[in-house]
């Protein structure tokens, strides 16, 4: 039984490799590619890769090697048919059955190839002709230079009805042949007469759309002059569908992969304006909504892409339209993040007029889709009435429900309503002793409560449990609740990750506290799982030795976010110039504090739930009462003046201690 090989190609695009294998095989992923141990072979050191982008495994023990197809009949004992209709069913895909003149139709695909091919040759000479010279000043004046219009092999169409199709014909292509491929129009009849045979691209500058191995498969145009429409895209043929097209993808991977980061924008020339200012891992879809097949392509680069579109109300609809098709296809891992611009200006713009930094503090700052999905909903608010916010309300759980993952859903849900209650449920300030007693109280309970005693066994000795112990016994017993809630902010998931690569003497003692919290952000979470390995695997890690280790490994980007001024300014105790035992000290202050409000803000669930079921006044002063010093605990002194005078205090103390024994 044989199956058409464009079905056989869109199965093995549909299903990351690595999916595929990391159901038998353990995979960590190192750099761009996956490793784990041979499932071919016995050995102890891994030897066997897997490589999503480009869609094999390799073992280089025993040189077993193959795609996902290969890899299920080798280890399932399925027969070829048998191993592609379990995929395809996986992939959500119907299996086809090859007929004679689906061959037909591969060996007519493989000549439209070819034409295509032809007239992109075409196109890339006209450029450098004096028929193309007001195309090569345009793009010129963009900045574009002769490495850039090679890359993405731009080109020129002239204002002549038929110079294409001619020279194809002279070339030896059939006028059918070139019909079909898109880049002519046969004559026709309209209601106004018949229209006359045109070649489809006619006085615009040409920017060939590829596959993502590179191959051409049809054309953008970007008319020169006031004519419309402005931009034009081959129309659907054989080779190109543009629902399933990202352009740039080619010229991307290579560096999407690298950072585990891709840029998604609106047209051609943000791609190709991204990519010389240093962001060469940038995509665009075609002049369409991003559509499921795009989101599933963007994931096989990067776990979560960044969403740049246009700071126009336009750019803004198009993004909230992208995050409403990608509700239904979340999964743990899996998201994506939104850059707002600057009113009229798209990213090919600011980065001319404000340089690459600026495009690059926008993107540290991308937002998660979660967020960006509030901020578009409560801008359409009208006002606060109660129909309005029940409206709202409707509308977000509408959000949450399209979700089909039903952890993710849940997170979702709550989330939403979170951020529904905290800006728009009333408010009143609570006696000063209420609000004041809570976080007390709170804190005052971390410290008396210990879960499991206050002494460990070490062998046959005991020694007292150390703060860090105290907390992974919390999250434990707690099933993440309360010192999760603390730690969800992305800001504080960096924080305690600063503070253990830049002081990896103290990374065995908060190794439960590490290993157990939920980070939401997947370049964190490598980050992560890496920095245990190492911990686990080597003694006396120095800190130099732990940056090059990670920067080999392909985390540099994330390593120098955790090192970003915002970070460090935020809790001066977690940079490498500080002792390690002041930043121990100030570590501990710090996640007591979020145990604090972790445990507000399960108090505060529970208030509200119980105002909810009766709406007493003893119910509504204890939930106002905990709102506030929810509050107060959150927007109390910065963190900046806490680290710092708790340290100083600290190391005052024992400064007078030292003073009084002498």
């Amino acid at each position: 039984m044989s199956f058409p090989p464009e079905f056989l190609n869109e199965l093995r695009d549909r299903l990351p490799v690595s999916e595929i294998v990391g159901r038998r095989v353990r995979l960590q992923r190192k750099g761009r590619e996956f490793q784990g141990l041979c499932p071919f072979h016995n050995e102890k050191t891994p030897s066997f890769t897997v490589n999503d982008d480009k869609g094999f495994y390799h073992c280089f023990g025993c040189g077993a090697h193959g795609d996902v197809i290969t890899f299920v009949i080798e280890t399932e004992a399925l027969s070829f048919p048998e191993t592609v209709e379990k995929l395809a069913q996986m992939a959500g895909l119907d299996v086809p059955r090859e007929k004679p003149e689906d061959r037909e139709r591969q060996q007519k695909r493989r000549t439209l190839e070819d034409v295509v091919e032809a007239a992109c040759l075409w196109y890339e000479r006209n450029l450098r002709l004096p028929v193309g010279k007001e195309a090569m000043e345009y793009l010129k004046g963009r900045g574009l230079d002769e490495a850039t219009l090679k890359r993405f092999r731009l080109g020129y169409a002239p204002n002549e009805r038929s110079a294409l199709k001619a020279h194809l014909v002279a070339e030896g292509y059939e006028e059918t042949l070139i019909v079909e491929a898109g880049l002519h129009k046969p004559a026709e009849d309209t209601p106004d007469g018949k229209r006359g045979p045109i070649d489809y691209f006619r006085n615009r500058v040409i920017f060939p759309i590829t596959d993502r191995r590179g191959r051409v498969i049809g054309f953008g145009g970007r008319v020169m002059g006031d004519g419309q429409p402005k931009y034009l895209n081959s129309p659907d043929t054989p080779l190109f569908h543009k629902g399933r097209v990202l352009y740039g993808l080619a010229q991307a991977r290579e560096s999407a992969g690298k950072i585990g980061s891709v840029l998604v924008t609106e047209g051609y020339m943000d791609v190709i304006g991204l990519a010389m200012g240093g962001f060469d891992y940038a995509v665009a879809p075609l002049g369409t909504a991003l559509t499921e097949d795009q989101i599933i392509q963007l994931w096989k680069l990067a776990p979560e892409p960044v969403l740049c579109f246009d700071g126009d109300s336009a750019g803004q609809r198009a993004a909230a339209r992208a995050a409403e098709r990608a509700l239904p296809l979340l999964k743990p891992g899996f998201s994506l993040r939104f850059v707002t611009l600057p009113a009229k200006e798209d990213p090919d713009s600011l980065i001319r007029k404000e340089g690459p930094a600026a495009m690059r503090r926008l993107i540290d700052r991308a937002k998660p889709m979660v967020e960006a999905l509030w901020d578009v909903e409560q801008a359409k608010l009208q006002n606060e009435t109660p129909e309005q916010l029940a409206l709202l309300r409707q509308t977000l759980e509408g959000f949450a429900t399209r979700i089909e993952d039903r952890n993710i859903q849940a997170l979702y849900r709550a989330a939403l309503m979170r951020r529904m209650d905290e800006t728009y449920l009333g408010m009143v300030a609570p006696p000063p002793a209420a609000a004041s007693a809570a976080p007390a109280q709170s804190e005052r309970r971390w410290k008396e409560r210990p879960p499991r005693g206050r002494y460990r066994r070490n062998g046959f000795q005991e020694r007292p449990i150390t703060s860090s112990e105290r907390l992974a016994d919390m999250i434990e017993t707690r099933k993440m609740g309360a010192f999760a809630s603390g730690l969800r902010l992305r800001r504080n998931q960096q924080i305690l990750l600063a503070a253990m690569v830049n002081h990896p003497a103290l990374i065995e003692e908060y190794a439960e506290v590490v290993a157990q919290i939920r980070l939401d952000d997947p370049a964190l979470d490598r980050l992560r799982g890496e920095l245990m390995r190492m911990a686990a695997t080597v003694s006396d890690l120095d800190v130099e030795a732990l940056h090059s280790h990670f920067s080999a490994q392909g985390f540099l980007t994330t390593l120098q976010r955790l090192r970003a001024p915002e970070v460090e300014d935020t809790a001066p105790f977690v940079r490498a110039i500080v002792p390690d035992e002041r930043t121990k000290l100030s570590l501990d202050d710090f996640l007591m504090r979020l145990s604090a409000q972790g445990e507000l803000e399960t108090q505060l669930a529970e208030a509200q739930a119980a105002l909810a079921d009766e709406m007493t006044e003893e119910n509504w002063a204890r939930m106002v009462s905990l709102r506030q010093a929810l509050q107060d605990l959150v927007n109390g002194p910065s963190q900046n003046d806490v680290f710092s005078q708790t340290a100083e205090s600290r190391d005052g103390a024992a400064g007078n201690d030292s003073n009084s024994q002498s």
